[in-house]
């Protein structure tokens, strides 16, 4: 099992919101530069009405050294 920090989240139903969401996940990676992705799985999902596209990114945050007391 690989050990993960978090996960993060992107879905969009909307056609203009799907064609960003890719820009989305750079912006994220961009602001959580320490992050090292892990894992992802990328959903889609529809009904009669809608189609919704989802992004899920697993990842591991560096551990802080911790000082010898």
């Amino acid at each position: 099992m690989t050990y993960v920090s978090g996960v993060k989240v992107f879905s969009a139903t909307k056609a203009r919101e799907r064609a960003r969401l890719g820009e989305d996940v750079t912006d994220w990676m961009r602001d959580n530069e320490g992050a090292e992705i892990v894992d992802k799985i990328v959903t889609q999902s529809s009904d009669s009405e809608f189609h919704c596209l989802t992004i899920t990114l697993f990842y591991r945050l560096p551990q802080k050294a911790t000082a010898a007391a």
